[in-house]
């Protein structure tokens, strides 16, 4: 194992956005009984640290790999077309447009119901975006446009949050 090894070459997967979660955590457990910091109590301070780095490093992946939006902006970012949320808040008009929808018919959401229903349609859409950066990332090679669909699917995840507080508000 290399530390410097991106995570598809640490879990020995194919760089590509189609992963089978039980693979994924099938390989991260097998890893994890290789490099796990009990299996080296009884050696050195400097062994049972290196140990720690690699159990970290293999929890890192693991998290990367097994979440397919951290796992497209993994593979836009390694392919030199970084997310880069912070800086580059630019998102289609329609998506704009889409948001500003949603966050209406949030506000005006009166009960369960209609709150549930609206979270229903968000996820809906969401695995539609998924599929879309699924082809974008795998068939297209086209990172730049999977990045900005990244994006979208970030906002998309922060509002489906406010959608479940929203929902535990109205339910308590």
């Amino acid at each position: 194992m290399n530390l410097q090894s991106n995570d598809f070459e640490l879990f020995g997967l194919k760089q590509q956005f189609a992963q089978e979660r039980d693979e994924v955590d099938a390989l991260w457990k097998a890893l994890q009984r290789q490099a796990h910091p009990d299996k080296f109590s009884a050696q050195d301070a400097a062994a049972q640290r290196v140990a720690m780095q690699w159990s970290v490093r293999i929890n890192e992946a693991h998290q990367r790999l097994k979440d397919p939006v951290k796992r497209a902006a993994y593979l836009c970012e390694l392919a030199g077309a970084p997310i880069n949320l912070h800086s580059n808040t630019a998102m289609p008009a329609e998506f704009l447009m889409q948001q500003m929808q949603w966050r209406e018919a949030l506000d005006e959401a009166q009960g369960v119901e209609a709150v549930q229903a609206l979270e229903s349609e968000v996820r809906s859409a969401r695995t539609r975006l998924l599929q879309q950066v699924a082809s974008l990332i795998d068939q297209d090679h086209d990172f730049a446009a999977a990045a900005q669909a990244v994006r979208c699917l970030m906002f998309m995840e922060k509002f489906v949050h406010d959608l479940g507080q929203r929902l535990e508000a109205l339910e308590s």
